[in-house]
């Protein structure tokens, strides 16, 4: 079992805090792994095993009618002189969920933490009901940092190559230690299930051959401005009937699902966020190489970019892309330090290469922390303030 130590340490930091804790993230992320550890944890503190109710909503044998016989078997096994720590997996798999939470919230001597594979869970009447009184931990398939930590090799360019292409879901390492080839048959067993009981049922949706089709151009244009309209034409003039509507709303069932994130382009200049102009990119690439295919191989400057995008979202950034005059910057990365500029190339060995790259960085006139990430194996190098830093040494190290 990998241990998610960023993660786990954010769970204790918020131990016996008077909140619910909401950990998010697509399927299989390790989200219920999770719990286990901190559960592990509690134990290890002194917590008895009676103290500790956790119910997992997709195993059969939970099988609640709906949210008040959640509640009625929590409520029982609780008794008012102990302190109890409730975990709830995949808790919109109960109908009107919210009510049960909030009734164990408002108890005195419980702790409640949830798990859902959906960002719906945190829309509606939850976000309404719950206002102000949850922290939301949002969780992503392994770091490089928390893959390489599985196995004994510490050939890291080799297992980074292996990275980029396999992605990072949990349950791949196994496989990849012992059926390499049963890597696809995994993966698609994830995707099904998020294509089918998180985005098909939930949204009425029927053609699955058009939502596969929207979400494979997404896929394919990973770190590229794209738009609905775009998407529609192209998909019009293949035959396949749509509309800006309906691709719209399937784009919208793929972010609440965790597929795809969306990065918005943010103006240097004007400090402005740029309306309808941004970029997607995939939650894992080893679920864009499922889907895609052999072309998934072709676009590794896209993939690269795709995993520094992740890893800054991990790090607690907001994360944009940038503009600065008529040029780009990848990644504009915001916290409460400041912001940090990132520029991701493959190599920057050709001088023309590395004189583009840094223009747009040097152009930003001011004196953020600016960061170009290769996969030059060279020593670091500066220019004029600008770092050139190897990416997987960047992705091995804690900033």
């Amino acid at each position: 079992m990998i241990e998610r130590t960023e993660y786990l340490e954010e769970l204790k930091r918020w131990k016996d805090k008077d909140l619910i804790k909401v950990v998010t993230g697509i399927r299989r992320c390790g989200k219920s792994t999770l719990f286990v550890l901190y559960i592990d944890y509690l134990k290890e503190t002194g917590i008895s095993e009676e103290q500790i109710i956790h119910i997992n909503l997709e195993d059969a044998k939970y099988d609640f009618k709906d949210y008040k016989e959640l509640y009625n078997y929590i409520n029982n096994k609780i008794k008012k002189n102990k302190q109890y720590y409730v975990f709830l997996d995949e808790v919109q798999n109960i109908p009107r969920f919210q009510k049960a939470v909030d009734s164990l919230y408002i108890k005195n001597n419980v702790d409640v933490y949830i798990t859902g594979s959906n960002a719906y869970l945190l829309s509606g009447e939850l976000a309404t009901l719950l206002s102000g009184r949850y922290i939301e931990i949002k969780m992503l398939p392994l770091s490089f940092k928390e893959y390489v930590s599985a196995f004994e090799d510490n050939n890291y360019q080799q297992l980074f190559l292996n990275y980029m292409k396999n992605g990072g879901m949990p349950g791949n390492i196994d496989i990849l230690k012992t059926h390499p080839n049963d890597v696809d048959k995994y993966l698609d067993g994830i995707f099904s299930t998020i294509i089918y009981k998180d985005i098909m049922a939930r949204k009425n949706i029927t053609d699955k051959m058009l939502l596969e089709s929207v979400l494979k151009y997404i896929f394919d244009s990973i770190g590229s401005p794209i738009s609905t309209k775009k998407i529609s034409d192209t998909l019009t003039s293949k035959s396949m009937k749509t509309s800006n509507h309906t691709v719209e709303n399937y784009i919208t069932a793929f972010l609440e699902g965790y597929l795809i994130y969306k990065a918005e382009k943010f103006d240097i200049k004007g400090k402005k966020l740029l309306a309808r102009d941004y970029k997607f990119y995939a939650v894992d690439t080893g679920l864009r190489s499922y889907l895609l295919g052999k072309r998934a191989d072709s676009d590794m400057g896209h993939i690269l970019e795709n995993i520094v995008y992740l890893e800054l979202i991990r790090r607690g950034y907001k994360v944009y892309t940038g503009k600065v005059d008529d040029l780009e910057i990848d990644f504009v990365a915001e916290n409460r330090d400041g912001l940090k500029y990132y520029q991701v190339a493959l190599t920057v060995r050709d001088n023309k290469v590395l004189e583009r790259e840094l223009k747009s960085l040097q152009n930003t006139k001011d004196f953020y922390p600016k960061v170009l990430l290769t996969l030059d194996m060279d020593l670091e190098a500066d220019y004029d303030g600008i770092k050139k830093v190897n990416v997987v040494d960047w992705l091995l190290k804690n900033e």
